[in-house]
């Protein structure tokens, strides 16, 4: 699982935990005794890409390292029928007190990763390539965005300090591309490539003679990005957003488009159906 720069995943899921948990499981705590242990299984319950069976396991192991979890399956796994994807065994208590923490968990991180299969899917053979955005849960975002990876989805910039974006409201505060290209040039960015977002051509054109190494198209119609893949003819890399659908993205990669990038990713993809039965 490579979150490691991103996310310190043993702090995440204490976290999470103390969020369900509270002061104790006042259920589990009354109901089972303490030395019970039981083997259970993680089941996906519906057609899908499998997603955080690591972050499972770190769920349980928070609340008892003696806990095993055993997985059957690997992120990114795809499977049409429902399937066991995991065997967990140790203390009762804690296999009961970490299952909903546990199952929000791969079941959201599952949901995005079988929606961004699906856009990947879908422009097959285009040669463009789906990205993430920054639309994503406060406090899940590298969660999400390994999830996008997963489905076979690349990651756009993680947040503010490794990417740069001008976006419709730099350009109106700096006064326009060419202003706002110079003066990043300027201030120096550590090698980061300028990306400059346009909804017109005619800033297309702009962004193009200030210098910028990559052009957002934004809200554009298909005649308008092939048009504005002609204009540009490889002199800087083209990311159409906006809008994309499953029904609509397609047609957008077929422009010519280096990329494209979906919000719906990370803020609409449904969870997906998985549930944790402790064997008889």
């Amino acid at each position: 699982m490579v979150v490691a720069q991103e996310l310190d995943l043993e702090r995440f899921v204490l976290a999470a935990l103390a969020e369900d948990v509270g002061r104790g499981d006042v259920t589990t705590e009354a109901t089972v005794a303490e030395d019970a242990i039981c083997t259970a299984r993680l089941l996906l319950k519906e057609p899908g890409v499998i997603c955080g069976l690591p972050v499972a396991d770190a769920v349980f192991r928070a609340l008892d390292p003696t806990v095993v979890f055993e997985p059957s399956a690997a992120d990114g796994d795809r499977f049409e029928e429902p399937t066991d994807v995991a065997r967990i065994s140790g203390r009762t208590r804690a296999v009961l007190t970490g299952e909903r923490t546990a199952l929000n968990l791969v079941g959201r991180l599952s949901g995005i990763a079988t929606l961004t299969r699906r856009f990947v899917d879908a422009i097959d053979g285009t040669g463009a390539e789906i990205l993430d955005t920054r639309k994503t849960t406060p406090g899940l975002r590298a969660l999400e965005k390994y999830a996008v990876r997963c489905g076979g989805g690349r990651n756009h910039r993680f947040g503010l300090d490794d990417g740069i974006l001008v976006k419709d409201n730099h350009l109106a505060a700096a006064g326009g591309i060419s202003t706002a290209v110079r003066r990043l040039r300027a201030a120096g960015t550590r090698g980061l490539p300028i990306e400059v977002e346009t909804d017109t051509l005619d800033q297309v054109d702009e962004a193009l003679e200030a210098g910028a190494d990559r052009i957002l198209l934004d809200n554009m119609a298909p005649a308008q990005l092939r048009e504005a893949v002609a204009r540009v003819a490889g002199r800087a890399l083209l990311e159409a957003s906006g809008g994309v659908s499953l029904e609509t993205v397609r047609a957008i990669a077929e422009t010519g488009v280096d990329f494209v990038s979906v919000g719906a990713l990370t803020h609409s993809a449904r969870s997906l159906d998985v549930s944790l039965e402790v064997l008889p």
